[in-house]
């Protein structure tokens, strides 16, 4: 059982590199981020209750109206927003069991400009990240899901994603029990 559960494992994370070799061909276009996050938002809460019909989340999206459409790469750029969506809908599902009765399950999705970058924050009411995970939440193959679930490598590849092939950041700030919260910077380039 062990022998096959790894590689169900090996599998997805060949999967998952093979996808992100591919990406490296994609073009730089003008997007707008907003629709982005929409269309990501409704990716992802529809691909958790494919899984799961009872998953419920409330979705708050704070979308800048003045937001610059700007240079990136499309289906890479989703990919990132898509992992963090998936993220945050599974730390709320998995966190619902602990919670207190009246607790709302929450998603918050904002876009602001910030400076000469676009930021994006995605904010979950989960279990929230500890100091110790928050270390090496992008490093590769580093994951908190039980086996079979995750491969440790969406961060990771999010984190080159925004940092090696757009020029941007990601940081995360969390309290453990309380909230996670993604921030992605991407710059405005003239």
């Amino acid at each position: 059982a062990k022998i096959l559960e790894h590689g169900k494992r090996a599998d997805s994370i060949v999967k998952g590199m093979l996808l992100h070799s591919r990406g490296k061909s994609g073009e730089f276009q003008l997007t707008d981020i907003n629709n982005m996050l929409t269309e990501d938002i409704a990716l992802g809460y529809h691909g958790m209750r494919a899984q799961d019909n009872s998953f419920n989340i409330t979705i708050e999206e704070d979308l800048a109206k003045d937001l610059p459409q700007i240079s990136v790469v499309p289906q890479d750029l989703s990919r990132v927003f898509l992992n963090l969506i998936n993220n945050a809908c599974y730390s709320v599902k998995d966190a619902t069991a602990n919670k207190p009765s009246g607790w709302v399950p929450t998603l918050r999705v904002s876009s602001r400009k910030a400076g000469n970058t676009v930021e994006v924050r995605i904010r979950d009411n989960g279990k929230g990240i500890t100091p110790e995970n928050i270390k090496k939440i992008f490093d590769p193959f580093f994951t908190t899901k039980p086996a079979g679930k995750g491969t440790g490598l969406g961060l990771s590849l999010s984190y080159d994603i925004v940092v090696q092939v757009h020029g941007g950041q990601i940081q995360v700030e969390s309290e453990p029990g309380e909230y996670a919260e993604f921030i992605v910077k991407i710059p405005i380039k003239q």
